[in-house]
């Protein structure tokens, strides 16, 4: 693609169109949004640098597949963060460091006086140490565990920077652009949990985490994880029997967790995830475990759903002791994953901004709006207001093997990032930061 005056005069027309069929977007944006939107879509070096993040579309994409062939398994993401990290600095954070966590962290100083503002995608994946990561291409689809989710996100954070860079667009707040380690799993977002303790002064959080580019999230679905470790005297299936058996106990406990009602509004949800226990088939086992996910968009319905899970578990070991006349079955209950329930409000600079950038780019009459537990979590926790944005393009088989992704309209999420950012962080010496800063309060 070229980059001379009649590109830019083409992406002016299509952002123009855009902005005459956002009808709904512009209703609902406050003022000091909307005007910054104005002003950010007038200026010739913001038109450059989308133009600019397009053309990028086929590096980024190669950048994706580099990034996916490097394994971050829980826990072990230090290969792929040294990786980000030679990145960071080969695009000019002289200053970009590992944290103590293991998160990637580069500076981008604004020309002061504004918020700081965090734009994140996260480097590990769900996938166990020894998968084969090895990207493969089959009619036009690109396939490899961890393609999507989030190598896309980490890739067009690079592609965002560059563009940034090379078209020198100064923000008036500071950006924080972050690899993150531990969002999946058991990793229990300790890396923006280490983020947030060692930088209180945060004001805004981005993640760019998912593909789908008119789905906002700006609802922290909470969890909790437990596990179950049911504990007997064990003994031989013969010779013992009228033992109680540790996997009775969890069996029974399973049993009436099955049997829980939740509500549908607000979404609220459960599952026994893993199980595992015994050391043989006749013999009465001696321990057996079980893990469980608790998931709401509420904290309240989620901290109830908790408590009656957690009794019915207590009474499944009474009712396996009752059964043999015994008191030895006993049940530790671990708690192994936490993530805090938030939300932050429609009217929030940060959603107006984030949906006017999206309308625009894409052109799509409204956005969806919707919860999900990603690394925003943690802010939204905090009262900070947080957003989670797709990365670009289509894909599938979330945190499987035969995870699935192809380029269509790619490069709309690093534009999306773009615009979203210049309005929060504001653009020196044209807008105001719309993010509020409190430390200058």
């Amino acid at each position: 693609m070229t980059n001379g005056p009649m590109q830019y005069g083409l992406i002016a027309a299509v952002l123009l169109l855009s902005a005459a069929t956002t009808q709904d977007a512009r209703a609902q944006a406050a003022p000091a949004v909307e005007s910054a939107y104005t002003a950010i879509l007038a200026h010739p070096k913001v038109i450059k640098t989308l133009d600019d993040i397009r053309a990028d579309d086929g590096r980024a994409l190669a950048e994706q597949k580099r990034i996916t062939e490097i394994p971050a398994p829980p826990f072990k993401e230090k290969a792929r963060a040294e990786y980000y990290l030679k990145r960071f600095v080969e695009l000019g954070f002289k200053d970009a460091s590992i944290d103590a966590e293991g998160n990637v962290i580069g500076l981008r100083k604004g020309s002061g006086g504004g918020p700081k503002l965090v734009v994140s995608a996260h480097l590990d994946t769900v996938f166990p140490e020894g998968t084969d990561v090895t990207v493969k291409e089959k009619d036009g689809v690109i396939l490899a565990p961890g393609i999507g989710d989030d190598s896309r996100g980490l890739a067009a954070l690079l592609s965002l920077i560059q563009a940034m860079n090379a078209n020198e667009l100064k923000t008036v707040g500071d950006i924080l652009f972050v690899g993150t380690v531990g969002e999946e799993e058991l990793g229990n977002l300790r890396g923006v949990k280490a983020l947030f303790r060692d930088h209180s002064d945060i004001e805004g959080f981005i993640s760019i985490d998912g593909l789908g580019i008119t789905r906002i999230v700006n609802q922290a679905t909470g969890s909790n994880r437990y596990e179950m470790i049911f504990r007997g005297p064990g003994g031989h299936s013969f010779q013992e029997f009228g033992l109680p058996s540790a996997i009775h106990a969890m069996g029974r406990a399973i049993a009436k967790i099955s049997e829980l009602q939740t509500p549908k509004e607000p979404k609220t949800t459960f599952t026994v995830g893993t199980v595992v226990g015994g050391t043989s088939v006749n013999a009465i086992a001696a321990e057996a475990r079980m893990a469980v996910d608790m998931r709401s968009d509420s904290t309240d319905e989620l901290l109830k759903l908790e408590a009656r899970l957690l009794d019915l578990v207590k009474d499944a070991v009474r009712e396996e002791n009752a059964r043999w006349n015994s008191d030895k079955i006993a049940v530790e209950i671990k708690l192994i994953g936490d993530r805090p329930a938030g939300i932050v409000a429609l009217d929030s600079p940060i959603v107006q901004a984030t949906q006017r950038a999206v309308t625009t780019i894409t052109r799509a009459p409204r956005v969806t709006f919707a919860g999900s537990s990603t690394d925003s979590n943690w802010a939204m926790s905090r009262g900070i207001p947080a957003v989670t944005i797709g990365g670009g393009g289509e894909g599938g088989n979330w945190h499987s093997r035969n995870e699935w992704y192809k380029p269509v309209d790619a490069y709309f999420g690093p534009q999306s990032a773009l615009l979203t950012i210049l309005v929060l962080a504001g653009l020196d010496g044209v807008t105001k930061p719309a993010l509020q800063n409190r430390r200058a309060q």
